[in-house]
């Protein structure tokens, strides 16, 4: 039932440069603690812990399948609330691009790859991303549901929300405030005129909101390749 879901994974660890920190960062975004997974693996958290921070050699298949089967057992056995999130549906057309990153990237990176500006000067860029969603703002005011609020955030909350045909940009903060689910910055894709209601509140979540005037087809290409592994 979830196998699509375990091969992606699985597959994202063994690709990676540093299959340690992929593992990491996917037992952090199904919110599990070191000594949970250890207890399911039936080892000891210290080997855990070995493994995602390099200190014992790469994991091989047999490890990392193993590894991904815990995570997906404790995951439903917890309510799989976050496998639910992600059902995969035909792409809407709001929804232009959307990439999960191999690792964590530092915000600053990318916001140099896609020569961003940032408006809220006093909200701290000190964070990482896992991840990007760019949309078509207009699109998605008027035909985005609740749930689809939701999977809009892909694998992770941690992640650039990223908005084209932006006027003021008013509307997107309003929705990103109204919703419990935060995205770790905010992007505005060459807006007319940024009204200032939406940068007191990116301040008010204490979200970074960014502009970039790249062209979008180019900013699509540097996200997708923004995060992958150096060979």
């Amino acid at each position: 039932m979830h196998d699509a879901l375990m091969e992606k994974i699985a597959g994202e660890v063994v690709l990676s440069s540093d299959p340690g920190r992929t593992m990491r960062k996917w037992r952090e975004e199904f919110h599990l603690s070191q000594l949970d997974l250890s207890r399911e693996l039936h080892i000891s958290a210290s080997v855990v812990s070995d493994y995602e921070s390099g200190r014992r050699k790469s994991p091989g298949t047999s490890m990392v399948k193993r590894y991904v089967h815990a995570m997906i057992n404790l995951e439903l056995r917890n309510g799989g609330k976050f496998i639910k999130r992600f059902d995969t549906e035909t792409r809407p057309e709001y929804l232009l691009s959307m990439k999960e990153f191999s690792g964590s990237v530092p915000l600053p990176e990318l916001m140099l790859a896609i020569e961003a500006e940032n408006l809220s000067k006093d909200v701290n860029t000190d964070r990482y991303l896992h991840g990007y969603t760019m949309l078509d703002s207009i699109k998605a005011i008027t035909s985005l549901s609740a749930s689809d609020y939701i999977k809009v955030f892909g694998w992770s909350s941690q992640r650039a929300l990223i908005f084209t045909s932006v006027k003021y940009g008013r509307s997107p903060m309003i929705a990103v405030r109204a919703h419990p689910m935060k995205p770790a910055v905010v992007v505005y894709h060459r807006p007319e005129n940024i009204d200032r209601l939406a940068i007191l509140l990116a301040r008010l979540e204490n979200i970074p909101l960014l502009t970039s005037d790249m062209d979008v087809g180019r900013m699509i290409e540097v996200l997708e390749q923004f995060g992958e592994d150096k060979k």
